[in-house]
């Protein structure tokens, strides 16, 4: 069954004015930590489960740790929700309802609010779309990350590029919204090879593109390998090459970036993780989970759950939650944060917002010098990086904030 009065909610156009305090928005992240296998490139906190899931303990203790973040943030709307992991489609459907039911409860989900599920293009998986749509999701991100079979097995991937193509084609018919993840330059990937990949994924008509650099991230099996000299990534002439392409290929199919990694159709980008970019608020539950949260006081915190999960799920059962960070964000390092999410944006930044938490606006000349150097624009009252500037977002920040 669905959510007898959310169903409506979530499919009512959004509307209302957002509070200065979370000019993003609100949002709350789930993490489930439980995947399949470990992809070799992947830093993220998922494990395989050794032993079955109890969907009803873990259930119960997300509910938990939710009403503990609520009573931190007090009575507020809930603009976005998004299941994040590990893999969250290997969730049952009736764990998914739960928790969307949950959060309703203890929040109130606003008009049109978006809910996010990230799944894997496996048939199984793919089955359960429309169980999950009934329970209230209704966007999905499908982890594709490849249209090349070699490529996926390479990437450790366990689904193939025709269950991919069919897992997309299910998840349109279940979902209003449907975003898919691909990587470039990947082992041997020329910027021809990534060009051709780029333009079948824009042939399958997407709304939303996750389009991401791989990137050897320390800890991984693929740093593992990197450092002993067995896998080796196009050089960065070419990875910037690839950059490039995509941001012009993408806009020129009406998918412009809104963001340095993610493209849509206007009207399409992401909610939730705009609250993100947007510097909003957002509650973390789950394990290994991060939240900046507004409290009532008008104090920002920021907030980190227990990684391990079964630390996580024994500690949450006992006491209510798995916080093991609670930490006050003064308002200069808030306009610092903002900073670092906010110029990722196309939209770019209020520099007014900036001055208001830092105590001193940003430095004039500095700005100008970007300016100047074709590194950034102003639209309107904001401040944005221009695509010259996307890919030297750090040298712009240090130039900004020091």
């Amino acid at each position: 069954m669905g959510l007898p009065g959310v169903s409506e909610a979530l499919n009512t156009p959004a509307g209302g004015p957002v509070e200065d305090w979370r000019a993003g928005g609100f949002g709350l992240y789930l993490h489930w930590p439980f995947c399949k296998a470990k992809c070799p490139y992947c830093d993220f906190n998922s494990h395989v489960a050794k032993t079955a899931v109890d969907h009803a303990a873990w259930a119960s203790a997300l509910r938990r740790e939710m009403a503990a973040m609520r009573a931190l943030t007090g009575a507020r709307r809930l603009d976005t929700i998004f299941f994040g992991g590990g893999t969250p489609s290997l969730m049952a459907p009736s764990t998914v309802e739960a928790l969307i039911r949950a959060a309703d409860d203890l929040w109130g989900l606003a008009p049109g609010a978006e809910v996010t599920m990230e799944a894997n293009p496996t048939s199984v998986e793919a089955a359960n779309f429309a169980a999950y749509r009934t329970a209230g999701v209704n966007r999905v991100s499908v982890g594709v990350q490849a249209l090349e079979d070699r490529d996926l097995a390479a990437l450790g991937r366990t689904h193939s590029v025709a269950e991919a193509l069919a897992a997309i084609e299910v998840a349109r018919g279940a979902f209003d919204r449907v975003s898919f993840d691909l990587i470039y330059a990947r082992q041997h990937q020329t910027p021809a090879a990534w060009a051709a990949e780029l333009d079948r994924a824009l042939a399958l008509g997407p709304d939303h593109l996750s389009l991401y650099q791989l990137t050897i991230e320390p800890g991984t099996r693929f740093a593992e390998l990197y450092d002993r000299g067995r896998l080796t990534v196009p050089p960065d002439t070419a990875a910037a090459e690839m950059y490039a392409a995509t941001a012009e290929v993408t806009a020129a199919a009406g998918l412009p970036a809104y963001e340095v990694s993610n493209h849509a159709r206007p009207g399409s980008e992401s909610r939730h993780n705009l609250v993100y970019w947007r510097y909003g608020d957002y509650a973390g539950v789950g394990p290994g989970a991060h939240g900046r949260l507004t409290l009532e006081d008008g104090s920002r915190i920021a907030t980190v759950t227990e990684a391990d999960p079964g630390a996580w799920l024994t500690r949450t059962l006992r006491d209510g939650a798995a916080l093991v960070e609670r930490d006050a964000v003064p308002s200069p390092a808030q306009a610092d944060e903002m900073m670092l999410m906010g110029l990722r944006l196309a939209e770019g930044i209020d520099p007014a917002r900036y001055a208001a938490l830092a105590g001193h606006p940003l430095p004039a000349t500095q700005i100008e010098m970007l300016l100047a150097e074709g590194l950034m624009t102003r639209r309107g009252h904001r401040l944005a990086a221009t695509p010259a500037g996307r890919p030297v977002l750090n040298a712009i920040l240090r130039a900004l904030l020091t």
